[in-house]
């Protein structure tokens, strides 16, 4: 039997999980803390992560100075297609749950534990990532007045909070976006990876994880915005940390919202 129709074997034997609730607005602090622990200890290959966001920040910057509704776009689709580009971060916090050996090599291929609905999901993030691409477009077309700013008199008129409807706008379209890539992603593809689950089991799960403990996960989401944007404001720098940290996080995050699969 060859490894692809094991896995697909697998996967359809694999009940739908359970999804705890009721857990305290206070969970998210002990899943940072409890990422920040992971970091530690696992040294370089979580920082090669964050080396790794922080890059493709800093390349966009450069290569799209002058195009601020690109930059913005890029930026803030960071939080979307985040929880695809972490998936080596979860590999390494479930390594070390197991005391396993933590070699960066071998996170960087975990996808191929679950290809295709891993393949799915992700697909699925670049279609959401290119909508809110375009919509970004739309909204400085739209809502900005006056000619396209460069990246110093952009965040100069966020300063002083010029194009107050500009800004109002495209807080209310990101916020959209972002919540909905939220609430299909808490647990997903921790769970595509941990238990060979669907795509859309996994999804589902995560809304479930999201519906069940909605003061949670406004936590948790404000939290992910809030260590997002100081990496961002850092000129990337800070991602380094704080991406590595929410990757962290996020597969404890997992843990706590999914029932473990020994006690289904």
């Amino acid at each position: 039997m060859s490894d692809a129709h094991e896995a697909n074997t697998n996967r359809d034997n694999q009940p739908f999980p359970t999804v705890r609730s009721g857990l305290p607005a206070s969970a998210p602090l002990n899943w940072l803390r409890l990422g920040w622990d992971d970091l530690k200890a696992s040294g370089w290959p979580s920082l090669f992560y964050g080396l790794c966001f922080a890059a493709v920040g800093v390349l966009a910057l450069l290569a799209l100075r002058n195009a601020v509704h690109w930059v913005s776009g890029i930026t803030t689709g960071f939080m979307l297609v985040g929880p695809f580009l972490a998936m080596g971060l979860y590999e390494i916090s479930r390594r070390r749950e197991l005391n396993e050996p933590l070699r960066l090599l071998e996170t960087l291929a975990v996808w191929k534990r679950n290809l295709s609905a891993i393949g799915i999901y992700s697909l699925i993030l670049i279609v959401l990532y290119l909508i809110w691409a375009r919509a970004s477009l739309v909204v400085f077309a739209v809502f900005y007045q006056g000619g396209m700013p460069t990246i110093e008199s952009f965040l100069a008129e966020i300063m002083r909070f010029d194009n107050i409807e500009f800004l109002v706008a495209y807080l209310i379209i990101g916020a959209l976006f972002a919540w909905l890539v939220f609430a299909f992603s808490v647990v997903s593809i921790p769970l595509m990876l941990d238990r060979n689950q669907d795509t859309v089991t996994a999804m589902l799960a995560s809304f479930l994880a999201l519906v069940r403990n909605i003061p949670t996960m406004l936590v948790w989401g404000a939290l992910i915005v809030l260590l997002t944007a100081l990496g961002v404001a850092t000129a990337f720098v800070g991602l380094i940390i704080t991406m590595p940290l929410i990757g962290h996080a996020t597969w404890h995050a997992y843990r706590a919202l999914i029932e473990p699969s020994g006690k289904l």
